[in-house]
């Protein structure tokens, strides 16, 4: 019986709770002692006016209401009005405008000012996953996004480009005459955003301030709006400035769920302040769109330089290659290390491919950086295992493997930098000197120390196949170093090596 009472009041909790939640309404007659959410350099004045723009270039500001508003999974009916004003230095300029929009999150810092109006980027415009509605009071010409002109409304759904626009004004209500307005005229105005969730219907509605709401919307689109927004989102307003000082004033604020927007009361309106505006210079009319078009190229150069560095340095990487991760360079280190792969680094070439000297930028440890073509993928998971694992060995007359990079077409293996070169120079390059018997007794039996370390004392037999005097390096104290284990094969201790086929250079076949 408890049970039944305890569910019984829990879902009586949970239907009032839901009730509430869907006739969500709140009236704003000016912000004094409001608690909104404000960023970017909106804040609000001493008088109530919600200021989202200064008197500065190329900034954003955005005020939210601070709670979410909870539309529910198919998006319930809503009803907001708002007064607003543009107040710009000069009569016939302006900044780029104000939206109100519907947003999950209340973190735009990735958005752009100017055409951008503090709501998208360039990455993100018209992406279905930014789930933004907006209604757009746009004083700019962007013909990027299909502006009508640089005085209009528009309905935006998830881009910058409206999916509905039109003149800003109204229709007479006794004529039905259209009636043109200035968004930027430094008079306040009324702007009306309804959606009908039954008939998926969106409407917007603008008219001067101390005017009847017009009777005919001045934009109505059919859009399903429980496609773009979530069941929790936050209402509020963004804006941003160009090249011109321009401030956007929002002066009230009224929203509803399920029913229509309550009336605000504009005696109880904060005062715009008086203002002078400025004649316009004609310098202005060269220096705008050249200040514009200069922003916009040097976006686009930055995302390019961004873009290409990202490309220059692109590796290969596959989910099997995540536990040899501490055993990988990374490709830009690498090309640091060895500055840029420059043939003044170069240490040798041949079949092999080419083998450069570098500093590791961080450790400062000198290596050597061998780039090896695989074009194949066939076995390139066993090969960089055997890679791996030769990394492991750990003896001092063999050169040791410090890791490896994947780069398009091509291989990298790091390894020890021996400063006297390999063994054959000494041997056959006139110009080197030429090494006593001490000298060749102490390198051959280094060698022969590391092969007996490979075949007989490390945890696997190692068969490195390709003996020979190029492959033995000398490092600052002459030291013979078994190195290149390119064509190594390793095998357990006690099975039967098998080979299929004869590997190595010829001379030193095995």
């Amino acid at each position: 019986m408890l049970t039944k009472t305890f569910a019984a009041a829990f879902l009586l909790f949970n239907i009032i709770s839901f009730s509430a939640s869907q006739q969500t309404e709140f009236t704003f007659n000016g912000f004094a002692s409001t608690n909104l959410t404000l960023d970017g350099v909106a804040y609000i004045e001493s008088n109530g006016l919600l200021r989202l723009t200064n008197d500065t270039f190329q900034m954003k500001g955005h005020a939210f209401h601070p709670s979410p508003i909870r539309f529910g999974s198919t998006t319930s009916s809503f009803s907001t009005t708002f007064v607003f004003a543009i107040i710009s230095e000069y009569l016939d300029l302006s900044g780029h405008g104000i939206a109100f929009f519907i947003s999950p999150s209340k973190n735009l810092s990735s958005a752009l000012p100017s055409q951008y109006l503090g709501l998208l980027n360039i990455q993100n415009n018209g992406n279905r996953t930014n789930h933004i509605f907006a209604v757009e009071l746009d004083t700019i010409y962007s013909s990027e996004f299909q502006d009508i002109n640089d005085n209009h409304v528009g309905i935006d759904i998830n881009s910058l480009k409206s999916s509905q626009s039109y003149f800003a004004g109204y229709y007479a209500d006794d004529s039905g005459a259209f009636q043109n307005l200035s968004l930027y005229s430094r008079k306040a105005m009324q702007v009306w955003v309804e959606y009908d969730s039954q008939e998926t219907q969106i409407n917007v509605t603008l008219s001067s301030v101390g005017k009847s709401k017009p009777i005919k919307p001045l934009l109505s689109y059919t859009y399903n709006l429980s496609t773009v927004l979530n069941d929790s989102m936050y209402v509020g307003f963004s804006s941003s400035t160009g090249s011109v000082h321009t401030s956007h004033y929002i002066l009230g604020w009224s929203f509803k769920l399920n029913g229509e927007a309550p009336s605000i009361n504009l005696s109880k309106l904060p005062k715009l302040p008086r203002t002078t505006p400025k004649d316009r210079s004609k310098v202005l009319d060269i220096v705008l769109p050249l200040s514009s078009a200069a922003f916009v190229l040097i976006l686009v150069a930055f995302i390019f330089l961004y873009m290409k560095g990202r490309f220059k340095y692109a590796e290969l990487l596959e989910d099997w290659e995540v536990e040899f991760g501490p055993h990988r360079f990374t490709y830009k280190d690498l090309y640091r290390a060895t500055n840029g792969f420059k043939e003044n680094e170069l240490l040798g070439s041949g079949g092999f491919g080419r083998v450069y000297r570098g500093v590791l930028p961080v450790s400062k440890l000198e290596v050597a950086v061998k780039r090896v073509s695989h074009e194949s993928r066939q076995g390139m998971k066993q090969f960089i295992a055997e890679v791996v694992s030769i990394g492991r060995l750990r003896h001092r007359n063999l050169v040791q493997l410090l890791g490896y990079c994947r780069r398009k077409g091509e291989l990298l293996l790091v390894y020890d930098y021996m400063p006297n070169g390999s063994l054959d120079k000494y041997l056959y390059d006139q110009e080197k000197p030429t090494l006593n018997w001490n000298q060749r007794f102490k390198i051959i039996k280094g060698v022969a120390s590391g092969l007996l370390y490979l075949h007989e004392d490390w945890e696997q037999v190692v068969i490195h196949r390709d003996v020979k005097a190029s492959n033995v390096l000398l490092d600052c104290e002459l030291n013979g170093r078994l190195g290149d284990f390119g064509l190594a094969r390793l095998y357990d201790h006690g099975t039967d090596p098998q080979t299929t086929h004869v590997v190595g250079t010829m001379g030193s076949l095995q």
